[in-house]
């Protein structure tokens, strides 16, 4: 793929993951894999709302209330009365107008405002009830719902890792290839880069979006692209399968069905074969098949960025 730029793609982080002083009690959450792996690769850019949002340091701690089936509001664990919902709200909404350029946001777990999920949710007699989404990431989810969203906690499952930092990656292949010069046609040559990266999460989105795009000349620019980001960011956070991984395996191999004798194409199917019933990783057949792709594939499945979405030297298809 495309080398990127030196100082790293543009990537939101809770403060208190960077090591800043920033929680209730004065302390932090330093992530050793954000700051010494992920920093070779993302300009993180830290971010604490409940900070902007002039709750202080230290601060009383504040708790998700409300009953099942309503929008929690966020309100003080000791002056429960007190209620800063609509103040961490607004610095959300303030944060997207100004950070439209970032490719994805990796937050704290459990936290009232930075959760993605299963934040506990309180009665207001204090007793938990259910779970739910921290405010500032309900706020991201309204008004910036592309932006890819992953907990720091969850990136410890390889699954979940790599997923996020392919749609990262793929984010920033929008954000610097089709958003600078909207037209129809950077829109196609997207799609085309695109292809089995799409197939890979979700086969339907594939054929969806291909039939939406043989049309879509026909509505403005701006519809079109809003349609499509949309549609193609939900498809790949859905984490691909061994079973889809496989179809798309098989899909690329058609492109050097005619370049190939027959005992190299059974060891590609055999190396396929042993990833779908998990005796390798996925890393095992796209080294096989990048190694034949780049003798014999075509211009257009080279450029493919299924065979090579995110940095090699992560190592993420080694785990999957």
């Amino acid at each position: 793929m495309e080398q990127h730029p030196r100082d790293g793609i543009p990537v939101g982080i809770s403060a208190c993951l960077m090591g800043e002083e920033v929680r209730y009690n004065g302390g932090h959450k330093r992530s050793r894999y954000c700051l010494q792996v992920l920093a070779e690769c993302f300009r993180f850019e830290p971010f604490c709302p409940e900070l902007e949002a002039g709750l202080g340091v230290p601060r009383e701690p504040i708790r998700l209330v409300g009953r099942l089936g309503e929008t929690p509001r966020a309100r003080g664990t000791v002056t429960t009365e007190r209620d800063v919902t609509d103040e961490l709200e607004a610095v959300g909404r303030t944060f997207v107008d100004a950070h439209r350029h970032l490719r994805g946001f990796i937050l704290m777990k459990g936290s009232p405002s930075c959760g993605l999920e299963r934040v506990k949710v309180y009665h207001e007699n204090g007793m938990p009830s259910h779970a739910d989404s921290g405010v500032f990431v309900r706020t991201l989810r309204r008004h910036f719902p592309e932006l890819p969203l992953e907990e720091e906690a969850r990136m410890n499952d390889p699954v979940l890792r790599e997923n996020f930092i392919t749609r990262i990656y793929a984010m920033d292949d929008w954000k610097r290839h089709v958003e600078p010069s909207p037209s129809h046609h950077a829109l196609l040559q997207f799609h085309s880069r695109q292809k089995f990266l799409l197939m890979a999460h979700e086969v339907e989105a594939y054929r969806e979006l291909g039939r939406y795009l043989a049309e879509a000349h026909r509505v403005p620019v701006e519809d079109a692209m809003a349609h499509y980001l949309g549609r193609f960011m939900a498809a790949l956070s859905r984490p691909a399968t061994r079973k889809t991984h496989t179809n798309a395996l098989m899909h690329v191999m058609g492109y050097l069905k005619q370049a190939l004798d027959g005992e190299t194409r059974r060891d590609l199917l055999a190396a396929v074969e042993e990833y779908r019933t998990e005796q390798v990783p996925l890393a095992v057949p796209m080294r096989l098949l990048n190694h034949y792709l780049r003798r014999h594939g075509s211009e257009y499945i080279r450029r493919q960025s299924y065979l090579d979405p995110h940095p090699y030297e992560l190592g993420l298809r080694n785990a999957i």
